[in-house]
């Protein structure tokens, strides 16, 4: 660990390595920063939105070792070792949209679009969990990312859309998981 001359005298500045989007990454960060303010300020990854910043909204949310969690909350430094997945690194590398991404396109599942990254990659994770089931389950299962234009209709109708194209996973709550993450990259 180092640190710099305009950092807190003292202070450790931790180095965190970890894989994002499929690409190794290596960061020297202060100790306070969030994941969110790590991909958005020093990585360059803006899909990932800021928006109550007190992980209510799940604009931020991304993948954690495949698994959703609002990149608020999550210290920079806990994902050392780790991977993490952004709205970026959904699509393939030939630039092809994930069947997700497709069907919020084509149900029209947007309106702003300043939600929409976070709904993505929560829906991503609720088809992998296997809570695509009905309207009713996808509804509850996406319900920590909100939507202030009202778009829910559209995006429950994305994620049915999707997860008939993926191929929903059997057993509902009983959390088993079928990866739809587009394939390693070189």
């Amino acid at each position: 660990m180092t640190t710099r001359p305009h950092d807190h005298p003292g202070e450790a500045m931790p180095a965190t390595r970890f894989v994002l989007n499929g690409t190794d990454r290596a960061v020297t960060h202060e100790a306070r920063v969030t994941l969110l303010d790590l991909l958005r300020e020093r990585l360059g990854a803006t899909g990932t939105k800021k928006g109550c910043a007190e992980g209510a909204c799940g604009a931020c949310t991304v993948l954690l070792d495949g698994e959703r969690v609002n990149a608020c909350m999550v210290l920079a430094a806990a994902v050392h070792g780790r991977e993490v997945t952004t709205v970026e690194g959904l699509a393939a590398a030939d630039g092809t949209l994930h069947a997700v991404q497709r069907a919020f396109v084509e149900q029209d599942a947007l309106q702003c679009g300043y939600c929409t990254p976070g709904q993505v990659v929560s829906a991503v994770a609720c088809i992998r969990e296997g809570h695509a089931g009905s309207e009713v389950e996808i509804a509850e299962w996406m319900s920590g990312n909100l939507c202030r234009c009202a778009a829910y209709p559209q995006i429950v109708a994305a994620v049915q859309q999707a997860a008939a194209e993926l191929g929903t996973p059997q057993g509902g709550a009983s959390g088993a998981v079928q990866s739809t993450a587009p394939a390693a990259r070189a």
